[in-house]
């Protein structure tokens, strides 16, 4: 927390370009999606998506073959090159851009199983976060986990900022801070963070009573087996994914009660806990991460931090886009139309603004710094900075 961020993304620039693996006589790895399998938004199965065509295409190609320089300039180096079944495209810029939107959306979607939505989005606390899914993992699930920390390296060396909406948990877990059992579980599931407050608080047997049949009538409790007609909770409790977990052995057969009230809400608090930190799939999302980057360079950055060079910032400043956008050929930022482009732009409201940048660059987001304000050769950004705006290729008319 002591050092400006503009100061560690300079060093991390020109660690990840003393980092370069792939030289300029070897040609960038190729792979081929086929659009078909995804017509009409709808994948009929989750081999089809281009997340698991590109991850089963690229796992025979060697990591180092992915760490290239930083992107910059007109054309820039990417890690691998995409060609579309059937479709014929101009540069590889544009292709890759919309093969790393479209993976996000994916991620983000129901068609793959590594991300869970936050169970606070059900009561509109961070609505559309999403986590890692916390459950035990299969070899292939291993290998997908592991091409998703591929993409976030791959995302970095290529400064196009990945549209996914992940909750803070994540970002600390894989720079590897330490959870707040308190700020965390209120963030990612508001409705277990309130459950665990009220067998925390209650002052008396009574409360307890009245609590377990709160919680009876929600039909989360059993009787008890000392007196019948009594509610009482089990050691139970529902995980992230839904299946009902014994919170210690024997947990199903051991009612809750006076004595063990408090045991029971720290056994539900440290479930979730273990169940935001996802250790196996964080393992393998870093394992991923660092054959791409140098995963020493996380120790610098702050959670916040690392989202931000990953996925830049969920909306677009438009004092930033125009102050990074060329005019060619005769225009000037004076001129009426462009002034009206401008005036057209301010009256967007943030989702038309994403929109605009898809069409114009095929990306949602802009990173959040720009190096080219150094106005050195090396740091000549890429797509969507500088924006160019020309006139029209030599039509008649107004």
């Amino acid at each position: 927390g002591l050092i400006f961020y503009d100061t560690k993304v300079t060093v991390m620039n020109r660690v990840l370009n003393a980092t370069v693996q792939r030289t300029a006589d070897h040609a960038a790895p190729e792979i081929t999606l086929d659009p078909l399998e995804i017509v009409g938004g709808e994948i009929r199965s989750s081999e089809n998506s281009y997340f698991c065509q590109a991850a089963r295409q690229l796992g025979c190609v060697p990591s180092s073959q992915l760490c290239v320089k930083l992107a910059s300039g007109g054309d820039p180096t990417y890690a691998f090159n995409i060609r579309f079944t059937g479709e014929e495209v101009h540069g590889t810029s544009g292709s890759f851009r919309h093969f790393l939107w479209q993976v996000c959306k994916e991620l983000q979607s129901s068609s793959l199983s590594l991300l869970l939505l936050c169970p606070s989005s059900a009561v509109n606390k961070n609505k559309g976060k999403y986590i890692l899914t916390p459950s035990p993992i299969t070899y292939a699930e291993e290998q997908l986990f592991h091409f998703f920390g591929q993409l976030l390296g791959i995302a970095i060396r290529a400064d196009v900022p990945l549209p996914l909406d992940l909750l803070p948990s994540f970002w600390k877990t894989l720079v590897g801070e330490p959870l707040d059992p308190d700020v965390d579980l209120q963030e990612a599931d508001i409705l277990t963070y309130n459950y665990v407050k009220k067998f925390e608080n209650i002052s008396d047997e009574t409360e307890l009573e009245a609590l377990c049949a709160e919680i009876a009538s929600q039909h989360l409790a059993t009787e008890s087996p000392d007196c019948p007609n009594k509610p009482c909770c089990k050691f139970t409790y529902p995980s992230l994914t839904g299946e009902e977990v014994e919170l210690c052995p024997r947990g199903r057969h051991i009612p809750v009660g006076w004595e063990n009230k408090d045991v029971y809400a720290a056994a539900i608090r440290s479930l979730r806990m273990r169940e935001l930190q996802t250790p196996e799939c964080m393992t393998a999302v870093r394992a991923g991460l660092g054959s791409i980057i140098p995963l020493q360079l996380l120790t610098t950055l702050t959670p916040l931090e690392m989202e931000l060079r990953t996925c830049g910032l969920p909306y677009i400043n438009l004092e930033f886009l125009k102050a990074h956008t060329m005019y060619q050929v005769g225009l000037m930022e004076t001129d009426q139309h462009i002034e009206f482009f401008w005036s057209a732009l301010e009256m967007f409201t943030q989702e038309e603004l994403c929109k605009f940048i898809k069409f114009a660059c095929n990306q949602e987001r802009i990173p959040f710094t720009c190096p080219c304000k150094d106005g050195g050769p090396d740091t000549a950004h890429v797509p969507p900075y500088p924006m160019k705006i020309a006139p029209p290729d030599g039509a008649a008319g107004t």
